[in-house]
């Protein structure tokens, strides 16, 4: 029996995926798995019961992820599973910038009681003439679940693409459209494009990407979407950029005091996976990782460990540690089992950084003591045993 506490509101549907074998609890203390949203969790103490943490949705910056790694707790995400919805926003952004939709808007809200508003339209409508997207330049910064989607989407609305991301998975390469340009360098692509849009995640590398000198290499009167995270821009340089006509439009889904009613800035009240769809994915997503984990030790989509998958033990029984990744812990580890003429059946071990995974089958039962002896070792973080 396993028992989880939900933070925030998660979908039905991911619930609903559950098995019997899992019960809600009303105390997370008591919990063995935590499901999350938005819920910040910094200042959270957690109990030595908690096995793992899923986020339903792509951004942990709410998780403390190098504490959980030192307590041995596995958090994962669900990337991509709100990838369409975001992707769509993009598109949404795109057009907002490139004709003044919400202008136009407002001044039919501002003259709803002129008598003669349909000839007076006709009058009006220059102020809020704009471009179209067909032949424009695209720049994708990050193509990733979302990234790859929007570069796609640039292609079908007959834009030219220009795609950027050193780090590109071959899984996701296989996605993009051929017709895309893939940049050398993010310079060419700031120089090149008339759109450019944000699809990277907010590491110490890439905080403030987007400042006075990035602006300064992009075309005059660029569009800039920021659908990923707002600490990817420096916002004081991008208000000068603005002020300066050097930005036509910056589309950002994250208001914030500084950026909130910037003229010219096209803020958006986070709403890029705030979709029904979004949200049942990430639900199912999440649900089904923390199941696959908590009942067969496999690890996907984590943020803080490394990938693991074994599949279902079978008859076997299996043992999974969480430990740093230093040497001889796996040496240590076959040395107990081979103390107590224990055979292995299979096993898998993974690193990521400073932390580490191993995964052992043992066809026969796994005595108490090698669980505690196991435990003992040090650098282990957390051992289970699953039967």
């Amino acid at each position: 029996m396993y028992h989880y506490y939900c933070l925030n509101p998660i979908s039905e549907v991911g619930i609903d995926a559950m098995t019997e074998n899992y019960v809600p609890v009303s105390d997370p203390k008591k919990a063995d798995a935590l499901l999350v949203r938005s819920a910040g969790m910094h200042d959270m103490e957690f109990s030595p019961e908690l096995k793992a943490i899923a986020r339903a949705g792509a951004g942990v910056n709410n998780i403390p992820l190098e504490r959980c790694a030192e307590e041995g707790i596995v958090v994962f995400n669900t990337p991509g599973a709100n990838a369409n919805g975001v992707k769509e926003l993009v598109v949404a952004g795109m057009l907002l910038a490139s004709r003044d939709i919400i202008g136009g808007i407002n001044w039919v809200q501002e003259n709803e009681e002129d008598g003669n508003i349909a000839k007076d339209t006709e009058k009006a409508k220059k102020a809020f003439a704009g471009c179209e997207l067909e032949g424009k330049k695209l720049g994708v910064i990050g193509l990733g679940a979302i990234g790859g989607l929007v570069a796609n989407a640039g292609i079908h609305l007959g834009m030219e693409v220009f795609g950027y991301d050193p780090y590109v998975s071959v899984d996701a390469a296989w996605r993009l459209s051929r017709n895309i340009h893939h940049a050398k360098t993010v310079d060419e692509l700031y120089k090149n494009c008339d759109y450019i849009t944000l699809h990277v995640p907010a590491t110490e590398s890439n905080r403030g990407m987007i400042d006075k000198n990035s602006l300064g290499l992009m075309k005059k009167g660029v569009v800039v979407l920021n659908f990923a995270r707002d600490v990817l821009v420096n916002e004081e340089d991008m208000i000068d950029a603005l002020e300066s006509g050097q930005v036509k439009h910056y589309v950002s889904d994250f208001p914030t005091p500084v950026i909130a009613g910037v003229k010219g800035a096209i803020v958006i009240p986070h709403l890029g996976a705030s979709t029904a769809e979004s949200e049942d994915n990430c639900a199912r997503m999440a649900v089904r990782e923390l199941m696959d984990y908590l009942e067969y030790g496999n690890i996907k989509n984590s943020v803080n460990y490394p990938d693991c998958d074994m599949g279902m033990p079978g008859d076997n029984k299996r043992i999974v540690l969480l430990h740093y990744n230093k040497p001889n812990m796996l040496g240590q580890f076959t040395k107990i089992l081979a103390d107590d003429n224990m055979n292995i059946a299979d096993l898998s071990n993974k690193s990521k950084g400073a932390y580490a995974y191993t995964m052992i089958d043992i066809d026969s039962d796994i005595p108490a003591n090698v669980e505690r002896d196991l435990r003992n070792i040090k650098g282990v973080l957390k051992v289970r045993v699953l039967n």
